[in-house]
């Protein structure tokens, strides 16, 4: 979102919102509990394009003890173990990992710091939320919420009106879908 939009006169309340309800990634996630420890097969499809697919094998101790995870990406040849992220005060995230990759035999560590709130001058949320529908069934939502609050602004001898008013604008997608299925035992 762009200033000059934030500024235009909005005509109607449609011009206020926009909602996209396509989601840019569909995750198949099947899970097997073996042993007290969590393995997982993921098919990650991008953007509805046919060959824009990934795979991960994911390993990780049960979820109540969660500290680390290990995910195997064979089209990518890439080996990575992740640490949970780890709270940082009350809106960031840390995590640390290191991986080693078979195509180009190289291994190496990253870090990432993350929130969910944020924007270039834009406030935005992006969050997670988990719907349970059957035992072993669950549909995860990854969406996205930006919005520009409304504002009062005026001026006298400067050409604006005394008092003007800026409605705001609100754009929210559905940025990925995940099918979990979890076969326990």
């Amino acid at each position: 979102m762009d200033s000059t939009v934030y500024d235009q006169e909005h005509s109607s309340l449609e011009d206020l919102y926009s909602i996209n309800w396509v989601p840019k990634e569909i995750i198949l996630k099947l899970r097997k509990q073996v042993e007290g420890y969590q393995l997982g097969l993921n098919f990650e499809f991008n953007e509805f394009q046919v060959n824009a697919y990934n795979t991960k094998l994911v390993f990780k101790p049960p979820e109540l003890d969660r500290k680390w995870k290990l995910i195997c990406e064979p089209n990518r040849g890439d080996l990575r173990l992740l640490t949970k992220k780890i709270p940082v005060g009350q809106y960031l995230n840390f995590q640390v990992g290191i991986g080693h990759c078979f195509h180009d035999h190289t291994t190496g560590w990253n870090w990432k710091l993350t929130t969910s709130l944020g924007g270039d001058g834009i406030s935005q949320i992006r969050k997670k939320t988990l719907l349970p529908i059957l035992p072993g069934f669950d549909v995860r939502i990854g969406w996205n919420a930006e919005y520009v609050l409304p504002e009062i602004h005026g001026g006298m001898g400067t050409g604006e009106p005394i008092i003007g008013m800026n409605l705001g604008r609100l754009y929210a997608s559905f940025d990925r879908v995940e099918a979990i299925l979890t076969h326990t035992t």
